[in-house]
């Protein structure tokens, strides 16, 4: 069950269209006698003191402000709502930007529940292991060159063995989450969001290692360019820049002690049929005797 005292509102500032959306919603929630919160135009590091003291934050946007949103509100176990006015909106929950009220009337009621997905650390040593900078991740880790397009080398460890040394244009180190965004266009695999996996997928892998591997949460994966090819490695969180590694630096990435919380409406098998639809557009859905097979289980229960 969530208690809600307070609720955060975050809009997209590039998306006129959401700023009358955050105003209804905050005045409905006003008339429940629910205190709220509302910016338009807001950076992570601005919105954490309310993010602190929020039961929820309801995010408008598309993906990207799904990501923003996650990132803040993660280490203050904070779930959110996401309602989309985007393009694809993989992790948002009302796709239609209209239906926000039919949406919040069944929140209100505690029709709902919690979905929680693994995030990502990435920490940046210099040569010493002095941290230099780090950040988390619900997406993706990227190591590419800090010149676009110009292929780098990139020495691999795990749990702190050699692995290999990629020559590619960059490398994506990804969640579950992740699987489905750059890792998936790179030929990544798909993996359910409930996985708490880490994902290694190469960019263009030129004569080396060109197979994704799936590791487990527990693993720590390190990265560094290598002594005789020492370019600069650009590091990206979600496809915001970080870092840049220069030579005797090193970024260790592993699984964040954050975990993203979002709220759900649908039926908890919901990520199948959501990605599908999103990959076959042209195939219409199945209307034949049945358009779902019952379990062994399910069957038992109806006799």
């Amino acid at each position: 069950m969530i208690s809600l005292k307070r609720v955060g509102i975050l809009a997209h500032p590039l998306r006129p269209q959401t700023a009358p959306i955050a105003e209804r919603i905050a005045e409905t929630l006003k008339q429940r006698h629910i205190a709220t919160w509302q910016f338009i135009t807001w950076a992570e590091e601005d919105v954490q003191t309310p993010v602190s003291e929020a039961d929820m934050v309801i995010a408008i946007g598309g993906d990207g402000a799904m990501l923003r949103a996650a990132r803040v509100c993660a280490p203050f176990h904070v779930p959110v709502l996401g309602i989309n006015s985007g393009q694809l909106g993989f992790l948002t929950e009302i796709h239609d930007l209209s239906q926000w009220d039919k949406a919040l009337e069944r929140l209100l009621q505690d029709d709902c529940w919690i979905e929680e997905r693994m995030m990502l650390t990435a920490t940046v040593l210099n040569a010493a292991g002095a941290v230099i900078s780090h950040g988390d991740a619900l997406n993706d880790v990227v190591v590419s060159g800090s010149v676009a397009g110009r292929m780098v080398q990139i020495e691999t460890y795990i749990d702190g063995d050699w692995a290999t040394t990629y020559r590619a244009d960059g490398l994506v180190i990804a969640t579950a989450t992740g699987s489905t965004a750059y890792a998936l266009a790179l030929g990544g695999p798909i993996l359910p969001p409930e996985l708490r996996n880490i994902l290694i997928v190469p960019a263009a892998p030129h004569l080396s290692m060109d197979r994704p591997l799936v590791l487990s949460e527990g693993a720590t994966v390190e990265v560094m360019a290598t002594p005789q090819y020492p370019r600069d490695l650009a590091l990206t969180l979600d496809g915001s820049p970080l870092h840049t590694l220069q030579a005797g630096q090193r970024a260790r990435i592993q699984a964040s002690e954050c975990v993203s919380r979002f709220i759900r409406l649908r039926e908890r098998n919901y990520f199948y049929r959501s990605l599908l639809d999103r990959l076959e557009p042209r195939v219409d859905r199945h209307e034949g005797t049945a358009s779902r097979i019952e379990s062994r289980s399910d069957k038992e229960s109806n006799a």
